[in-house]
């Protein structure tokens, strides 16, 4: 009799998932725009490990457009393991000894600009990271070992120009039945968190409508958590979430394009909705982790961590957009103060 073969590792497991789900997200949306394809931009880093990034640019509806995946493993510097130590207790690490550890991670990225003021932009990412064992000396994982430590973190948030209650109630309601399952906590903790992480402190406004945001989910209890809260604890369970979130990506946000993509709109409707685009420009290269961290990453592909950017943004001195009693000021309203939508 034949021995079963082994479960796959969660390293695998991701890459698998983040794999087929690239395809299915740029599949539907060419379904809403079919003006252009999706490039594929296939890559290699030297430092180890590679990705596909595609991207959309030009459409008809879908001004710009990517999602990326990266699957990459290296050594992590000193300055970043301090970083991560602070809420992994479990990471083995004397900060005098100056050495690296090697790390593994998988992600997708989606960031989807549409072209019609009235549709909004969308940001979603999953990302599984491990921290290993290093060899007694040289440095690199040993072979056998399971990961030092582990954890999941991700998100998605909605980012319209104009206020469509309708769009953000069907937008976290999807995201809320995706969380459900996994504890009553989850979806409102998760919501609090990306109200408070896609804040702009400089404009004193929010970046958009938010969604769901999370990091350091492993094992055990989390701070953002309520003691006790049921949650998804084990790596099967925690992937299982994974894949609910980012399931939930296409029919939580394709519909909202497909019924804004051919409004009407004025020149002045184009131009807040390029002023906002500046709000994103501002929040990603000032305060976006992610952002920050691929950059600092030796090898970092440059052109993939700034996809996120719209095509074309718009600043204006004392601009006098936005102002009480306007559609764009019922907006503002909501982006000093944020609101629950589900």
């Amino acid at each position: 009799m034949a021995a079963a073969s082994a479960t796959p590792k969660m390293r695998d497991r991701m890459t698998a998932y983040i794999t087929s789900l690239q395809k299915d997200i740029t599949a539907s949306l060419n379904t809403v725009d079919s003006s252009s394809s999706f490039k594929e931009d296939h890559w290699v880093r030297s430092e180890g490990g590679l990705g596909n990034s595609c991207t959309l640019q030009g459409g008809a509806v879908l001004e710009k457009a990517g999602v990326n995946i990266s699957v990459v493993h290296g050594q992590l510097p000193p300055p970043a393991i301090a970083q991560m130590k602070a809420n992994h207790s479990e990471i083995a690490y004397d900060p005098k000894s100056g050495k690296s550890l090697p790390f593994f991670a998988a992600g997708i990225s989606i960031v989807i600009h549409p072209r019609n003021p009235h549709a909004p932009t969308m940001h979603a990412n999953y990302r599984y990271f491990e921290i290993d064992n290093p060899a007694d000396a040289g440095g690199e994982a040993k072979a056998d070992d399971g990961p030092m430590a582990w954890w999941f973190g991700g998100g998605s948030d909605l980012t319209p120009s104009y206020l469509y209650e309708d769009d953000a109630v069907h937008f976290h309601s999807t995201i809320k039945a995706a969380c459900d399952p996994f504890g009553a906590e989850i979806y409102p903790s998760f919501k609090k968190w990306c109200d408070e992480y896609f804040y702009i402190p400089h404009r004193k406004e929010s970046r958009g409508l938010g969604g769901i945001f999370f990091d350091d989910l492993s094992s055990g209890a989390h701070a953002r958590l309520p003691e006790g809260a049921q949650k998804p604890n084990t790596a099967d369970e925690i992937f299982a979430f994974i894949q609910a979130c980012g399931n939930a990506i296409v029919p939580s946000y394709l519909p909202l394009v497909a019924r804004r993509k051919d409004s009407l709109y004025t020149d002045e409707q184009r131009r807040w909705q390029l002023i906002r685009r500046g709000r994103y420009v501002e929040f990603n290269l000032v305060y976006d982790r992610g952002t920050k961290f691929g950059l600092q990453t030796p090898g970092a592909r440059i052109e993939s961590i700034l996809m996120s950017l719209p095509e074309t943004a718009r600043w204006e001195y004392m601009s006098d957009m936005g102002g009480e009693g306007t559609e764009e000021g019922r907006l503002m309203a909501l982006l000093m103060k944020p609101r629950d939508w589900a």
